[in-house]
């Protein structure tokens, strides 16, 4: 274990920190419902900007993106196209601003400002509240499996194991390390709500920023005095049909976890990630942390704000970081102890790494940094869990008139119910990788089409969604099992088949939603899309009212924006690499793109 008393003392003062910020802000929290979930709409668009940055900057996909530049170099700025990456930029544009305009506190209480009050609507309501608790029992499992990995490399069990009055298999270290660190998350989340959240994830960005900065420049000074041994193309974030690299004559075991991911067909895989991140972008945020702080905002011109500075404050520091990790491992390969459970992981390429060429001191911040990034996306996360479960679940059917002491029982009662149970979630689950393709996959694949057309066609209607979700994800959760070595992307296309089948099934098996609830649906958030008969009949009451003809523009800010995020994370990537020549044309990419986007958007920007 090479953690001094320094790094201790600093990872100790994080932790102790984050008890105290939920201990201050605890009375702000318990106002009333509103001021726990979603800050009571106070907080500024930079600050929740910042927040949901960090709540991004998670250990687990830290690990994955550090694990993917390892293997992938350039090219693997495409694969986190799988979440899709690029969904910020479909909510910078229009998305954050139409959901905002609802004014409601969650995703659930969304389906009410939709579909009304019938049936359709509670059906709609009661799928969604599911679908998120899934979403975030696997998010939280997710960070859970991943902390835990990390974990493990600075604290080994073999001398913890000396002081524990019981046995633990290898296997299952990573999992008990992540059941102690994940108290500390939730004891700041449960009693400060989203102002703790937001101002714990503050505290971390500024950790992690000079915590980034420090690993890149180690690696550049390594770099300036070794030779970086990779294979060709590596360098290069294009390819063709086939992915392009062989690790044969430097890391033989690389070859074979690119054959275990399913990339080596990439120009399928880029299609495929494409395809599918354009559709999931397109239904709007899944109903977790990120539409929490879309909710937060003041009004939905700061939605739009907020969305757009996530790209601008996470990127840049994040890959920094990444690229350095992958640097460094790249160059000391042999010095790495990829072993975990018997076996060769390179997941553990970012905590070997930082364990190995980390200094006392800064060893500590970004330990610390990183228990904060983990800490911000399982607060963030376990907030919207809550958040579901409180609003739309025990004041909506069980006990509508609670008080706010009892609605503070239900918060605290409900977070501690669910992080026991994304603990079982994370025993069982294989790794960080295994989920993250689970989640963006299959489950996501079940999401698509029902909130897709929830937003431009008005025909769709609460049944619609219902069935929808519900066929969905039933085969989201089934499929795994059955196509046990298929990557989940592969099989993502026929789930939402299946979803679309039982949208249009269940829309047609009821009649539509209330003519009122749709005009009022139109008005207030103003879509553009398939409702042409709503705004006639719109017009014919109000001729002077005018439709959303933004969607022209809007598609084009789409296109210039996702070229000016991919840029954004190219410029550290290269920096860090010493290719100046490139890092100059993807700043101009930057500057260009920013330009237009100042004019055809920011200026844009409605105020309501």
């Amino acid at each position: 274990m090479r953690l001094h008393i320094v790094d201790i003392v600093i990872i100790f003062a994080y932790l102790a920190s984050t008890v105290v910020i939920g201990l201050v802000l605890k009375k702000v929290a318990q106002k009333n419902k509103k001021s726990y979930i979603l800050g009571g709409n106070k907080l500024p668009w930079y600050m929740l900007g910042l927040s949901n940055a960090s709540g991004m900057f998670d250990i687990s996909g830290t690990m994955w993106l550090v694990t993917l530049g390892f293997v992938y170099g350039l090219k693997s700025i495409w694969i986190p196209w799988l979440w899709p990456v690029f969904n910020q930029i479909f909510l910078m544009v229009y998305l954050s601003t139409w959901l905002r305009r609802s004014n409601v506190s969650t995703g659930a209480e969304w389906m009410g400002t939709r579909f009304g009050k019938g049936t359709g609507a509670t059906l709609s309501h009661n799928i969604i509240v599911v679908y998120a608790l899934i979403s975030c029992l696997g998010f939280l499992a997710y960070g859970f499996v991943g902390l835990g990995k990390f974990i493990e490399i600075f604290i080994p069990w073999e001398i913890v194991s000396q002081y524990v009055p019981f046995h633990v298999s290898a296997q299952y270290v990573p999992h008990l390390y992540g059941v102690i660190f994940t108290l500390f998350a939730m004891s700041y989340a449960i009693l400060g709500g989203m102002v703790s959240i937001v101002w714990a994830d503050v505290l971390q960005y500024i950790i992690m920023t000079i915590s980034s900065i420090a690993i890149g420049i180690i690696a550049m000074n390594a770099l300036a005095t070794h030779v970086l041994d990779v294979p060709p193309g590596w360098l290069n974030p294009f390819f063709g049909w086939k992915l392009g690299l062989n690790w044969s004559q430097i890391i033989p075991e690389v070859n074979a976890k690119i054959a275990s991911d399913g990339f080596s067909l990439f120009s399928i895989f880029f299609m495929m990630a494409l395809f599918k991140g354009i559709l999931v972008s397109a239904a709007g945020p899944a109903p977790n942390y990120d539409m929490q702080k879309i909710l937060a905002t003041k009004s939905p011109k700061e939605a739009a704000k907020m969305s757009g500075f996530v790209s601008v404050v996470l990127n840049p520091i994040r890959y920094f970081m990444i690229t350095g990790f992958v640097v460094l491992g790249l160059l000391f390969y042999n010095r790495l102890d990829l072993i975990s459970g018997g076996k060769l992981d390179f997941e553990q390429i970012l905590p070997s790494a930082i364990n190995e060429f980390v200094p006392i001191g800064l060893l500590g911040l970004i330990l610390a940094g990183l228990l904060a990034a983990f800490n911000g996306t399982f607060a963030g996360t376990l907030n919207a869990a809550q958040a579901y479960i409180v609003n739309d679940i025990y004041l909506k059917y069980i006990k509508p008139g609670a008080t706010n002491v009892q609605i503070k029982a239900a918060n605290y009662l409900m977070g501690v119910l669910v992080v026991a149970v994304s603990i079982v979630f994370g025993i069982f689950a294989q790794d960080v990788n295994s989920i993250l393709q689970w989640i963006v996959s299959a489950l996501w694949g079940s999401y698509i089409s029902s909130n897709i057309l929830k937003w431009y066609w008005w025909r769709f209607n609460g049944q619609g969604y219902f069935w929808g979700m519900v066929s969905g994800i039933i085969p989201a959760l089934i499929f795994p099992t059955i196509f046990k070595t298929t990557l989940e992307l592969y099989y993502f296309p026929l789930i939402m088949l299946i979803s679309i089948i039982g949208c249009l099934i269940g829309t047609y098996s009821a009649p539509p939603t209330e003519e009122s609830v749709l005009k009022e649906f139109y008005k207030t958030v103003r879509p553009w899309g398939f409702w042409k008969p709503i705004l006639e009949k719109i017009k014919a009451e109000d001729p002077s009212f005018e439709p959303n003809k933004g969607f022209k523009m809007d598609m084009f800010n789409i296109v210039i924006g996702i070229v000016w995020q991919t840029a954004i994370i190219i410029v550290p990537i290269y920096l860090i690499l010493k290719e100046m020549w490139f890092v100059g044309i993807a700043a101009i990419v930057v500057i260009i793109t920013s330009a237009i986007l100042k004019k055809s958007w920011w200026d844009r920007l409605a105020d309501d």
